[in-house]
């Protein structure tokens, strides 16, 4: 009987969260957190149906965030402790060619659901980028001064103003080049593009000189749990912990998958001739993430080894 109290007492005291953007790799990946460790209790949604194989062990409702209307009534339907906004739009080029869509998607979305929040005394964590720099001086903390080189950049600035100007409970977790496999995925990410190319003896192009630090879609779930637990205030860095250009990751993916790296050509960022420009060395000081929320990422090569095991029983 005392168990049973305590238990019933445990899940009562649960945070209830909301996550947008559940179909996407984060997403999905928050929902699996959440179904494998429990710890809060998941409101998951998207734009479309459930995209996520396992319907039980929490809520799903549709929700297209640039619908103000449809984001109030299914956000009024649950009494949320926190919403972890994952759902935005990150292509970079896509951002650079259709401004209007973009500041839609990153901008007008967040002061939706920041004025909800607000009313509703909600927590809401944002999640930011690397590309809020113009990467000259990389790595960087929390508090260096943002100056965007792309307007997928500057619309993530414009969000980060929002909240820091709100009288909002908040968090931003910025991040870097997201990295991960779900069981249906509407987007690839970096690593599955080289480790299938490759595989296929495809030759690749690369650039050798942008530096990164990439970030294992788990641990970013981890920390974005963390943020909701710890009731995070103000800006953290989420990411890897291993700092590389890269070219220098994608021999990493040749090598770990004994694929044939000569058939890796490193370029410059300037023979791509990309619609939108990109910082050219970012990568995060974790030591406030590390510190404040217990924040510990794995290695890129761990990271992989995840990736690997995943990938060969599940897909």
């Amino acid at each position: 009987m005392v168990f049973i109290d305590n238990l019933e007492a445990e899940i009562s005291s649960m945070k209830t969260i909301l996550t947008t953007g559940s179909n996407g790799l984060l997403g999905q990946k928050i929902t699996e957190k959440v179904l494998a460790e429990g710890r809060v209790k998941l409101v998951a949604t998207s734009k479309g149906d459930n995209r996520y194989p396992v319907k039980d062990g929490y809520e799903y409702a549709e929700m297209d965030i640039l619908k103000s209307d449809e984001v109030r009534e299914v956000i009024e339907k649950y009494q949320l402790d926190a919403i972890i906004h994952t759902a935005a739009m990150t292509n970079v080029d896509t951002c650079e060619a259709n401004k209007e869509l973009c500041n839609q998607l990153n901008v007008d979305a967040v002061q939706t659901l920041l004025s909800i929040c607000e009313e509703k005394n909600i927590q809401l964590i944002h999640l930011s980028t690397d590309f809020v720099f113009d990467g000259a001086e990389g790595p960087y903390r929390e508090e260096d001064a943002v100056n965007p080189v792309s307007y997928y950049g500057e619309s993530k600035v414009l969000a980060e103003e929002l909240l820091k100007n709100s009288e909002a409970s908040w968090a931003v977790l910025r991040t870097i080049l997201v990295y991960g496999i779900t069981n249906d995925m509407s987007r690839s990410n970096i690593v599955l593009w080289a480790k299938g190319a490759l595989e296929k003896s495809s030759p690749v192009n690369v650039v050798k000189d942008q530096w990164r630090m990439p970030t294992l879609a788990e641990d970013l779930a981890e920390a974005c749990l963390l943020a909701v637990e710890k009731n995070a205030q103000g800006i953290y860095h989420v990411s890897g912990k291993d700092y590389m250009s890269i070219a220098g990751l994608v021999r990493k993916v040749a090598d770990y998958w004994a694929l044939d790296q000569s058939l890796i050509n490193e370029i410059s960022s300037v023979s791509l001739n990309q619609t939108a420009k990109r910082p050219v060395k970012t990568g995060f000081v974790l030591d406030k993430t590390i510190k404040d929320l217990g924040y510990n990422p794995h290695s890129f090569e761990e990271g992989l080894a995840i990736l690997d095991r995943q990938m060969k029983k599940n897909y």
